[in-house]
């Protein structure tokens, strides 16, 4: 995916998020994660991707 495509991307998942609101966007995130994780040749990538979402996100809630 070129740059082009990956904003093109970007902004169509942003703007779906604002259309379907708060209270929807986690069930939008999810059917959108499992989506792109049932079209991925390899296990060891999603789980990367999710091992190092998941760190990151725990980083952040750490203190200082």
């Amino acid at each position: 995916m070129n740059d082009a495509e990956l904003d093109r991307s970007y902004t169509a998942l942003c703007e779906a998020l604002g259309e379907v609101g708060p209270q929807r966007s986690e069930l939008l995130l999810a059917m959108v994660a499992l989506g792109l994780i049932a079209r991925s040749e390899r296990a060891e990538d999603v789980l990367s991707l999710v091992a190092r979402a998941r760190e990151r996100l725990l980083q952040e809630g750490r203190p200082g």
